[in-house]
């Protein structure tokens, strides 16, 4: 309920206006004096203050409620003022609405008149609140980008944004945090955002496919060895924890770790403390854990795959990257960072921006560094990409309609040979397409 403040030394109009904001569903505050209403105002959330003119029976001047509303702006210059006024307070009224009190009304005032105007300040009151919680809100997130380290990221998607804020949020919470998503779709470069933006910064990033761990190894690699603990071990080797410690431990295809694996780095995740293979002393670490999986580990756990005690230890944080074919605005950016220089055509882009992408970013990546060899130079069209998935939604589009033709025409000025380059289309073959459209050239 929006507390409204009265001001007024009138007992009698401080019953009335009382009387009449609650039965529209307003809290009333009243006072008596300017030194109880700067003291509200100071220590409640007010939404509006109704406030009078005079507060001395010997005076008409209006000065006293001239002198409480500038101390009252001072307190909070975004605050809605009403000022209720005699005729001789009239010019003085004026004056303040001038200087950015929100309307008066004099005595007796109109009922239905005071609350069209309260309601209509008070949803202009909010509506400012937001809209300035918005901004800062932008406001702070531009200042942390400016002095972020993105660890290379590259993307223009409102979907990516909110995946990178995110991250920028968590870094300096020293707690795990899991990132999921589709193979190639970033997880690796979000990880690098998350530490390179913490507190341990400057302290080692070491990054283990878990996954790939040989089931009989992965004692060793993660934990260390001593000389001579299994076949081959000629030496102390220092396993990824301790690498790590002080640091960040990226575990990425967690959900891959056979559930032997699993049971060891719970233990790690839970005490802090390990036995290198073929030693009994126990050691400890500190070490702050980012894992990243593709797999859908709920559904591992109701099947056994995967721990469920482990699960709720590493996804304290979950940061979730959407898939390429939902963040298409990347595309155009991504493009432009693997082949600095090169002109993407509006008919090559509207096809890209089809395509599933179901290898992600490394697919486009892929992609462009096969272009970049094969033609190094000159206008890209869908063909130079050879996208081996989505073929009949390719096919289906590589002839231009009328309105791609009349937008590339605008875009190249009306020459005919760019048109077709960027179609990938000769000139006779761009010539009949027009004169079946109808389209002058």
């Amino acid at each position: 309920m929006k507390k409204i403040l009265i001001v007024d030394d009138n007992p009698a109009v401080l019953d009335a206006l009382s009387l009449l904001l609650e039965l529209h569903d307003y809290q009333a505050v009243t006072c008596e004096t300017p030194a109880q209403a700067l003291h509200i105002v100071r220590y409640q959330r007010i939404s509006l203050v109704i406030q009078d003119m005079n507060f001395s029976a010997d005076t008409t001047s209006g000065e006293e409620g001239k002198k409480l509303f500038y101390d009252l702006r001072d307190i909070n210059p975004n605050l809605p003022i009403i000022l209720i006024t005699a005729w001789t307070e009239l010019r003085t009224a004026v004056e303040l609405v001038k200087a950015g009190a929100a309307d008066y009304l004099s005595k007796p005032w109109d009922d239905q008149k005071l609350l069209t105007t309260i309601d209509n300040l008070v949803a202009l009151g909010e509506a400012t609140a937001q809209n300035q919680t918005y901004k800062r809100q932008a406001q702070e997130r531009s200042e942390a980008h400016a002095h972020a380290d993105l660890a290379g990221m590259v993307f223009a998607s409102t979907a990516m944004q909110r995946v990178v804020d995110m991250a920028l949020q968590v870094a300096l919470a020293d707690v795990p945090v899991l990132i999921t998503g589709a193979n190639g779709s970033g997880k690796e470069g979000i990880a690098e955002i998350v530490h390179r933006n913490s507190a341990l910064r400057s302290a080692p990033f070491i990054k283990v496919n878990a996954g790939a761990l040989p089931a009989d190894l992965i004692e060793a690699e993660l934990f260390g060895a001593e000389a001579g603990a299994y076949t081959g071990a000629k030496q102390t080797r220092i396993g990824r924890f301790e690498a790590a410690d002080g640091g960040t431990l990226f575990l990425d295809e967690i959900g891959n770790l056979p559930l032997e694996g699993q049971v060891k780095l719970l233990r790690v995740l839970q005490t802090g403390e390990f036995e290198r293979v073929g030693s009994t002393q126990t050691r400890k670490v500190n070490v702050r854990v980012i894992s990243a999986t593709n797999a859908d580990l709920l559904g591992d756990i109701k099947n056994g795959r995967f721990r469920e005690d482990l699960y709720y230890r590493l996804n304290v944080i979950e940061l979730a990257i959407p898939p390429l074919a939902q963040r298409k605005d990347d595309i155009p950016a991504l493009i432009n960072h693997f082949l600095p220089g090169r002109e993407l055509g509006l008919h090559t882009e509207a096809m890209l921006r089809q395509h599933s992408w179901p290898g992600n970013v490394r697919e486009l990546e892929n992609a462009c560094k096969r272009i970049a060899v094969l033609k190094p130079e000159g206008q890209l069209h869908i063909e130079d990409f050879a996208l081996q998935h989505d073929t009949e939604v390719v096919q289906s589009k590589s002839e231009p309609s009328k309105q791609e033709i009349e937008d590339a025409m605008r875009t190249h000025q009306g020459v005919v040979a760019k048109v077709a380059r960027e179609f990938g289309l000769s000139r006779q073959a761009l010539y009949r397409r027009m004169q079946k459209f109808g389209i002058d050239y």
